[in-house]
């Protein structure tokens, strides 16, 4: 029977899966611009509810709620940057080095424990991101380092909602978001704005809404389960980024490419699989 956790994780990916492509159907409009509209959506969605629910708009840990909205608003503008210039699962790839930094991370901020053979894993991820920079032409150095950022900066958002706990409702983090955003993006929309057009509109919307129901399930899965039980459910996201970036994008990769995403997916793996495999240990010795 799966647990909770596990079952919210599993929603979350499928649908920030649904949500990529849609942000990779609209190469006209600028990233931030599409991340003001994906913040407006979330402002009123997570406001609306947190107001009927009668719970506080700004929670009680505001310093670490505003630096996971900071962190959290740097890696979205970096990864849709991402998701719009290099093929999907490229983006996609990169992005999931965030578990390692969220590991990196932690070691600091919530005191992670992190064995030798772990820094061999790291090193893996590593190793498979520079092959997929150095055999895939259509992946600038600049682009490359957006999409590693991307990845940093959710490995501090990661840490931060790690940090909070069940001490704050889901919809309260959430709501951070694009109250940190808004008034970034939408001073920088205002003087660098694109007309959507049609269809577009649609789109925008639906990265808005899809996101808010992702990012709530993801909260709630990282909330109520260890992190190395639901991380690696993450995992999945790359499978629906290859077959959605084939059939929609007539997107494909050499060989040494495809390596590289091995190499990344596997030193993340390998290194949840120890975290989990050191707790099952901890727990049985006591």
């Amino acid at each position: 029977m799966l647990s909770k956790g596990v079952l919210y994780m599993m929603l979350a990916t499928f649908i920030f899966a649904v949500m990529n492509v849609l942000v990779k159907f609209l190469p006209n409009i600028p990233a931030i611009e599409i991340i003001l509209f994906r913040s407006i959506v979330s402002f009123f969605m997570s406001g609306v509810v947190l107001k009927a629910k009668g719970i506080p708009l700004l929670g009680k840990n505001r310093k670490i709620l505003f630096f996971r909205g900071i962190t959290g608003a740097i890696a979205l503008m970096m990864f849709f940057t991402t998701l719009q210039h290099i093929p999907l699962a490229s983006a996609v790839t990169l992005m999931f080095l965030g578990p390692i930094f969220t590991t990196i991370i932690g070691i600091w901020w919530v005191k992670e424990k992190v064995i030798p053979i772990q820094w061999l894993f790291f090193a893996l991820s590593f190793a498979g991101i520079l092959m997929i920079k150095g055999f895939d032409a259509r992946i600038s150095p600049l682009m490359a380092l957006l999409g590693v950022g991307a990845a940093f900066f959710s490995g501090l958002a990661y840490n931060m909602i790690r940090k909070l706990k069940t001490s704050e409702h889901p919809l309260v983090i959430i709501f951070y978001f694009p109250l940190v955003t808004l008034p970034i993006v939408g001073v920088y929309s205002f003087f660098h704005w694109v007309q959507p057009v049609g269809w577009e509109w649609v789109l925008l919307l639906g990265v808005g809404v899809l996101t808010q129901i992702a990012q709530y399930f993801m909260t709630r899965a990282y909330q109520t389960e260890e992190l190395s039980k639901v991380a690696n459910i993450n995992f999945i996201g790359v499978i629906y980024a290859l077959g959605f970036g084939f059939f929609l994008f007539d997107e494909t990769f050499n060989v040494l490419t495809y390596l590289g995403m091995a190499g990344v997916m596997a030193g993340v793996i390998l290194n949840v699989w120890i975290k989990f495999k050191k707790q099952k240990n901890e727990t049985l010795s006591h």
